[in-house]
């Protein structure tokens, strides 16, 4: 935080609110815009910069008080201070977001957070366009929205009435499920998270179909900007279960992964492309306290989702050893579950220097070598050798042309991308929005380009 504030002083302030914009709608990050618009408002002045970009940054209704729960840390505005004479850029920004929603979006993020929307509401004026929408801000202002329609409310609500039989219930809760799928009011991320519960209600096969539908629709899957790991989570989830129509969901599930990276750039048949995934004892931590996920699935799923997209690849995972698979296209998370299954057969230590060894004992020529690590890349085994001085050697004798990408899917405290000399890109962290960034760096590019080309106003984009 603080270093983006220092950087944000140092920058063009029509940068850095294109940099929001971008992160925001591109990147499809949530705190750090709201950040650099906040600090943004701090040190510019004298236009309506910072309320245009707070306008479009805001993508949700709760960011209205997430915002302004930022400002109060940012300015100090704690305790009795609280939010009293808010900036007025910031002031007109917020007021201009809350024409954004209806009252379903209102209702769904009314909670009961420091800085609730009636708090936003007072405290910016926001203005509106309709009498409807008038109503609306009345609604917040007397807490009478109505209650969303969500699945969280509705099965709730049928959790809480009593039945004459276990029977009543079980049937209750499968036609709740059938008029939630009917009613098209089923978020894509809740979707996937209630696929199990979905099936286990024992929902008749049309609205199997539908779901599958959804789960596989190209807007759909684009539209919910979800990561990768995702779909491997549900996969997993569904995998487990004996519904007749498990099969069905995870072929969905197949094509939604598949379609979520499809203008992957960078990988066509005259690129030969080496990618290999770490299988050492480390990667196997999960990447938050809350999720079953670990850095070893992250690794595999992007490594399958670029074997996917890649039409000339070798494929493989390393611990001890560098062992390839040939694996089908068309099968990311399936072939994800296969390599997690064969995890042992490499053993446990991180020799990454060995998918080197490999290649140049192979002759093998290649253009891109891509490795998913968490970046213990010692050689466990004390010999000489380390992966600087097999891709030197590698470069030296096989493939003088080839580039090196070493992604540590922990990357904490490190900067987010490093070109070294001999071809070598560390990138520390991880999302399928890095292979963006790779194109343009090969191409002679940079994503900079991009950001300024960012639109935020007409009048200010200049």
């Amino acid at each position: 935080l603080a270093r983006l504030q220092q950087l944000i002083e140092n920058c063009n302030p029509y940068f850095v609110a294109k940099l929001a914009i971008y992160a925001r709608t591109q990147m499809h990050l949530r705190s750090v815009p709201i950040v650099l618009v906040v600090e943004l408002g701090k040190i510019h002045k004298g236009d309506n910069l910072v309320s245009q970009t707070l306008y479009q940054v805001i993508q949700r209704a709760d960011e209205i008080t997430e915002t302004l729960a930022y400002y109060q840390l940012a300015n100090d505005r704690t305790g009795s201070k609280k939010l009293h004479h808010l900036s007025k850029q910031i002031q007109k920004g917020i007021a201009m977001a809350f024409t954004k929603f209806d009252e379903y979006q209102f209702a769904k993020y009314n909670r009961k957070t420091e800085v609730t929307l009636k708090d936003a509401l007072f405290l910016t004026h926001p203005k509106p366009s309709t009498e409807g929408m008038q109503l609306l801000f009345n609604k917040i202002v007397n807490n009478t929205l109505a209650t969303p329609y969500t699945w969280e409310v509705e099965l709730s609500a049928v959790g809480q009435t009593k039945f004459e039989s276990a029977q009543a219930k079980k049937m209750a809760v499968k036609a709740k499920w059938e008029e939630l799928i009917d009613s098209d009011k089923l978020g894509y991320m809740a979707l996937m998270r209630n696929l199990c519960n979905i099936l286990n209600a024992g929902v008749g096969a049309h609205y199997v179909e539908k779901v599958a539908a959804y789960l596989s629709n190209k807007n759909a899957v684009l539209k919910s900007k979800q990561l990768p790991f995702r779909f491997l989570s549900a996969y997993i989830e569904v995998s487990a279960l004996t519904s007749d129509y498990a099969p069905y969901i995870l072929e969905a599930l197949e094509k939604a992964v598949i379609t979520s990276t499809q203008n992957l750039k960078g990988f066509n048949l005259d690129t030969k492309v080496l990618i290999a995934s770490d299988v050492s004892g480390s990667m196997f931590k999960t990447i938050s306290k809350k999720s079953k996920i670990a850095c070893y699935d992250i690794g595999l799923v992007l490594s399958m989702l670029l074997q996917s997209k890649c039409k000339n690849v070798v494929t493989g995972i390393f611990g001890d050893i560098f062992k390839t698979y040939s694996l089908p296209k068309s099968t990311v998370l399936q072939n994800t579950i296969k390599l997690k299954q064969i995890e042992g057969k490499v053993g446990y230590a991180t020799n990454g220097y060995k998918v080197l060894s490999y290649l140049i004992g192979k002759r093998m020529e290649v253009d891109k070598v891509m490795i998913f690590t968490d970046l213990q890349m010692w050689d466990s085994t004390n010999t000489a050798k380390h992966i600087e001085t097999e891709w030197l050697r590698y470069k030296k004798t096989v493939a003088p042309e080839a580039k090196l990408y070493l992604f540590d899917l922990v990357g904490y405290g490190k900067v987010p991308l490093q070109v070294k000399k001999n071809g070598v890109y560390l990138i520390a962290g991880w999302s399928d929005k890095i292979f963006d960034v790779l194109e343009a760096l090969e191409n002679g590019k940079s994503v900079l380009s991009t950001i300024k080309a960012t639109e935020i106003n007409k009048k200010l984009s200049a």
